[in-house]
């Protein structure tokens, strides 16, 4: 099975030629940022391991992507909430009906409170969203194949850009490349990504990109579903409506027309779409 390697594809965006690190592509159910992330967990050896446990939210990318995880490593995983909408429990859909299918206990309790501090041996704790050092091992892999590309297609001038959660990724990206890497705040603000950059790293952080509005995580934009069907239209590729809404956004902000060439990472998520979809289709008037 293909975990790695993604093609990157070039398109034309608001006539603007951009490269596009095409990360969804890597296997249909363990791909995109969070498979990156995980990739540690994939390939090396846990003999004495039974178990996964994890907390977040009830639609989150990496929930769905550790369920996969778990699945294809034979583990158990156990996953905590704060709250699973009634209406969810009824019709399941999207990451979360995607997770259960894929054998995911679920526990609904006050996080704060009420997730465990101490594990069995045999359990993986994984922080919300993968923010861990353990990441930086696919996340490397990822670099040295844009590494590798960039020799091979002779670039110069390159950033490289993906919106931002924890700000994992983006981190160990600028570790290990050459070049520029630019993200956005896509969960909490530029000074919560600051922090979560210095959890795991003290120096040689990306370039976080402002934006003018402040957007708040898993609300609904109408900007972002504009966005989101430009896209598709002019590129046929399906984007994620959390974070690459908003990444494409940032670089129609910042990006637009600049002399440098930019590899835009895929974030990947494309279950969660499902869901995201349904609730933009309500508010909005069912726009299509």
């Amino acid at each position: 099975m293909n975990y790695t390697n993604s093609p990157i594809q070039q398109i034309t965006f608001n006539n603007q030629e951009i490269f596009v690190k095409r990360d969804d592509l890597l296997h249909k159910d363990f791909s995109g940022n969070k498979a990156r992330k995980f990739y540690y967990f994939l390939k090396n050896d846990f003999k004495d391991i039974k178990k996964v446990v994890s907390y977040g939210s009830c639609q989150s990318n990496a929930m769905y992507s550790l369920s996969c995880l778990c699945k294809i490593r034979n583990w158990d995983f156990e996953y905590y909430v704060d709250h699973i909408p009634s209406y969810l429990k009824d019709k399941p859909i999207g990451n979360y009906k995607g997770a259960l299918d894929n054998g995911m206990c679920i526990i609904e309790k006050e996080l704060e409170k009420e997730i465990p501090s101490k594990f069995e041996e045999d359990t993986i704790f994984i922080p919300e969203g993968g923010a861990l050092q353990e990441a930086q091992y696919g996340i490397k892999i990822l670099a040295d194949e844009i590494i590798s590309w960039s020799k091979e297609t002779k670039q110069k001038d390159l950033k490289v850009f993906l919106p931002s959660g924890t700000g994992t990724t983006a981190l160990y990206l600028q570790k290990y490349l050459p070049f520029e890497v630019l993200t956005c705040a896509c969960v909490g603000d530029s000074e919560y990504l600051k922090k979560q950059f210095n959890l795991l790293e003290r120096n040689n952080h990306p370039t976080i990109l402002e934006m003018e509005k402040k957007y708040h995580f898993g609300k609904l934009y109408k900007e972002f579903y504009e966005i989101h069907k430009q896209l598709n239209k002019q590129t046929n590729i399906e984007f994620d409506l959390l974070y690459d809404s908003l990444g494409w956004l940032c670089v129609n902000k910042h990006l637009y027309t600049k002399k440098y060439n930019i590899l835009y990472i895929h974030q990947g998520g494309l279950l969660g779409n499902i869901s995201m979809r349904e609730r933009y289709n309500y508010k909005y008037d069912k726009i299509q």
